[in-house]
């Protein structure tokens, strides 16, 4: 019993970290930990229990945190007035629905959440932040819709899932209604205040085995979650937004992996964890390597910024190679990608405000690696689960063919159109300067690196290859030639694959 003590108090400190640095639930942090590692809360109707406990501690957590913030001047509710009555209204019903929703779904939920505000955290400490709205300022009908929007449905997940109103209302607030970080966070406790109480109270009325037989559980978690919220929030009202961001990404994204790996611990299959880990080992040699030895190139010759940019983007389009040849099986080849793309992510972000990174990567907007990284990785993980996972091995080809299609293509068209372009290609509906050159040169790489996919991963007679090849490759080249807004990311893989998906009929 006293090692759930402690557990409990633990919990309590870092749900009330939260809540005092970003506004976070109590329960994001808290519901977790004690589901996992609390006896006492792996009953029938456990999560359902630790998630009421959670919601008390929120109560006065977020009152002291609103205090602070208050005390700063940051709390706007002449804009929030409106998406705070929708929230508060609508928790009483997700709470009132929680109780005859399983265990599982609720405490996977949490788990699951935990680590990817962790993961947003990481990879964008600083919220999004618009110009700071004048107080006599009205509602616009879209601002009025996005409050009713969220609103009711941040209201009801509260009280479902006693965790994620905090973090979504951040979001709202900064991204939608244009509230200033701080600002969002004072108000977001505010009416964390009151959902926390409702949905709390709601919980002990259905279930009130949470006082009868965790009272002491209860309070313990109020004092300690109450005490760290008022720390937290004073050290953020003092700091820069992006340490705080930084330090909560990481407790969350920590707490959410251990807690998983915990739960699951009797479940991991051990062969299955071992080729994860050679799949992994070899993605990130191919993926590291490559570009260690194109950044050493870039710094001891003269090679032109564009074509080191466009050779990054060759390796990072092949890269699908090793996760679909090194593996037989898919799931883990999409695991292995979506956790490489997190790494990256967190990685380009830290390393964005240093010099060198400028150097080494220039870009026309912000973010403009990470998002080129998200949307390839992205793509990637889509095409091997809906083509391999989906429809079968016998198809694989079409998500591989798809990428190599357009990924060194592209490359090679942006290289051939600035160094030989000669013959331009302009109009309204070609952005910016293009020309023939490159988009022969997109033609004949298109072709070349299709159809070995096609010849030795398909199985289709050597004619059916050569022929759908011979058709893909121009329809891609034009594709991107008219495609704006770097949306050939998009465009011309789907293109590719609604050509391909004609060689079905002869596999």
């Amino acid at each position: 019993m006293f090692y759930e003590y402690v557990v409990v108090a633990i919990a309590a400190m870092l749900a009330g970290v939260g809540t005092g640095l970003v506004g976070l639930s109590a329960a994001t942090a808290m519901v977790p930990l004690m589901i996992v590692l609390c006896p006492t809360f792996g009953g029938e109707h456990g999560a359902y229990m630790a998630t009421a406990i959670a919601l008390a501690s929120d109560v006065l957590g977020s009152a002291v945190t609103t205090a602070v913030y208050a005390k700063n001047k940051k709390i706007d509710l002449k804009h929030g007035w409106l998406i705070a009555a929708c929230i508060i209204g609508t928790c009483t019903v997700g709470s009132i629905a929680a109780y005859f929703t399983h265990q599982e779904v609720l405490g996977g939920f949490s788990l699951i959440l935990c680590v990817f505000i962790g993961i947003r955290f990481l990879v964008s400490p600083d919220s999004k932040e618009r110009p700071e709205k004048d107080a006599k300022t009205k509602l616009t009908i879209k601002e009025i819709a996005v409050s009713l929007f969220y609103g009711l449905t941040i209201g009801f997940g509260t009280g479902f899932f006693g965790s994620g109103g905090g973090m979504m209302m951040l979001i709202v607030f900064t991204a939608m209604l244009g509230y200033e970080r701080k600002t969002a966070v004072g108000t977001s406790t505010f009416i964390m205040t009151f959902t926390a109480l409702i949905a709390s109270v709601s919980h002990i009325l259905i279930e009130p085995t949470i006082v009868l037989e965790c009272w002491r559980f209860l309070v313990l978690a109020i004092v300690v979650a109450t005490f760290f919220s008022l720390v937290s929030a004073q050290f953020a009202n003092k700091v820069k937004g992006r340490v705080v961001g930084y330090v909560t990404g990481a407790i969350l994204l920590v707490l959410g992996l251990s807690m998983i790996t915990i739960n699951n611990i009797d479940k991991i299959n051990v062969p299955y964890l071992l080729e994860f880990l050679r799949l992994f080992g070899i993605y990130s040699g191919y993926i590291v390597a490559c570009p260690v030895v194109l950044i050493i190139i870039r710094f001891t010759t003269k090679v032109p910024d564009y074509i080191f940019c466009k050779l990054l983007h060759t390796v990072a389009f092949t890269s699908i190679l090793p996760l679909v040849l090194c593996t037989d099986i898919w799931w883990i080849a999409t695991a292995v990608n979506v956790l490489f793309l997190i790494l990256v992510m967190a990685a380009l972000h830290f390393l964005e405000p240093f010099s060198f990174y400028k150097k080494l990567f220039p870009e026309k907007a912000k973010h403009e690696v990470i998002i080129s990284f998200v949307a390839l990785f992205g793509l990637m993980t889509l095409l091997i689960a809906i083509f391999w996972g989906g429809f079968g091995t016998e198809y694989i080809y079409i998500a591989v063919g798809a990428i190599m299609a357009w990924g060194p293509g592209d490359a090679v068209a942006a290289i051939v159109g600035k160094s030989h372009g000669r013959h331009k290609l302009q109009g309204e509906r070609i952005e910016g300067v293009k020309s023939v050159e490159g988009s022969i040169g997109m033609v004949i790489t298109s072709f070349v690196c299709l159809l070995p996919v096609l010849l030795f991963m398909s199985g289709l007679p050597w004619y059916i290859s050569l022929s759908f090849a011979c058709v893909a490759a121009p329809i891609a080249s034009l594709t991107e030639l008219y495609t704006k807004g770097g949306w050939d990311t998009v465009t011309v893989p789907i293109v590719s694959i609604l050509i391909l998906c004609g060689t079905m009929f002869w596999v």
